[in-house]
């Protein structure tokens, strides 16, 4: 698929807001501001990351892409979860052996839930949108009510996320231009300010209903836990919708780092778990954030570039086509003087 840079700039930001979420997240309990600001991107962020990904979900079902996309998801997967593995015990955490391959390391569910989407796909696309859309949203209504259903194989985020992905592949970059007219543009603002005032003011809400990876009775609504369910799905949408109104369609000097995001999401964990563990940073209101948001925007520019691609590419892709390229280039120049 030709690039377009209205993904990439949707990508890249929304990978920034996936760092920068996972730096303030520590901080939650001591303001109500960095609370709120942690709830409100986390309405949306991953929603709309993964409605990216069914997008450009469009070659699957076939026997060749789904190996490929093995290659592609569950190798990185296996790696990551040995690397972090590892990680964590130089960090000296005491957890820091899975329990399986199945169980996945922090951030690394979206890797083993982005290929069963795609195999979810193969069954799904048979069906009318309309109708694949509405048996994928019961199922991921049902899924709560189960409590052997969590995180082991990343059972529940894969069931529960996976309308947005299924969404992403039935529209057309047509209907997601829609959404910069100008007037859903003046709509989203009040749409993504009532979320804020709403979560600001409202009682204490679990960031569970939007992690998407625990039941309904480890929620503390095992009757009615559907509904609340039910309506994480209507806000995500919507503010996910009201994000990606504000993509710029032009290209900027940035745009290109939109398409290296699997770096930054699979590499990130390495600052942020060091952070954690060594309370590098103190953030005690809303205003100390600025610093966050200037580091995370530092990592994200760190992790996509090309030394740093060079370097992981036969991890995260099994190739050194960068490393040849570079050494190539080297020898050339060297050979020119």
């Amino acid at each position: 698929m030709q690039r377009n840079a209205y993904f990439d700039n949707a990508r890249l930001l929304l990978i920034l807001l996936v760092v920068f979420g996972h730096m303030v997240q520590p901080f939650t309990d001591n303001s109500n501001g960095v609370n709120t600001i942690y709830t409100w991107i986390y309405t949306f962020h991953m929603p709309a990351f993964i409605f990216l990904a069914g997008f450009f979900a469009k070659g699957a079902g076939n026997k060749e892409y789904i190996i490929k996309l093995a290659k592609k998801l569950l190798i990185p997967y296996i790696i990551f979860q040995v690397i972090y593995s590892g990680y964590y015990f130089l960090l000296g955490r005491d957890n820091w052996m899975t329990d399986s391959l199945f169980y996945p390391h922090w951030a690394l569910w979206f890797l083993f839930s982005l290929f069963c989407w795609h195999i979810l796909l193969f069954w799904f696309k048979k069906l009318p949108p309309v109708l694949g859309m509405l048996v994928a949203v019961q199922i991921g209504l049902l899924v709560g009510y189960f409590g052997q259903i969590g995180q082991s194989f990343s059972l529940s985020r894969t069931f529960v996320f996976f309308p947005f992905f299924l969404l992403g592949y039935w529209v057309t970059t047509e209907q997601v231009m829609w959404l910069r007219r100008k007037s859903v543009r003046i709509i989203s603002i009040f749409v993504m300010a009532a979320v804020a005032i709403g979560i600001y003011y409202a009682p204490e809400i679990k960031t569970g209903w939007l992690l998407a990876s625990k039941s309904y009775g480890d929620l503390g609504l095992p009757q009615y836990g559907g509904i609340a369910r039910f309506m994480v799905y209507i806000t995500a949408g919507i503010m996910a919708a009201s994000i990606l109104a504000w993509i710029p369609r032009k290209e900027n000097v940035l745009t290109a780092l939109g398409s290296r995001t699997l770096y930054v999401y699979l590499l990130h964990g390495f600052f942020i778990q060091f952070f954690r563990e060594t309370n590098f940073f103190n953030v005690n209101s809303v205003f100390d954030l600025p610093l966050l948001a200037l580091v995370a925007t530092f990592i994200v520019l760190l992790l996509s570039s090309k030394p740093v691609l060079g370097v992981w590419q036969p991890f995260i892709e099994g190739k050194m086509s960068i490393l040849k390229k570079t050494l190539t280039q080297k020898r050339a120049g060297e050979n020119a003087s």
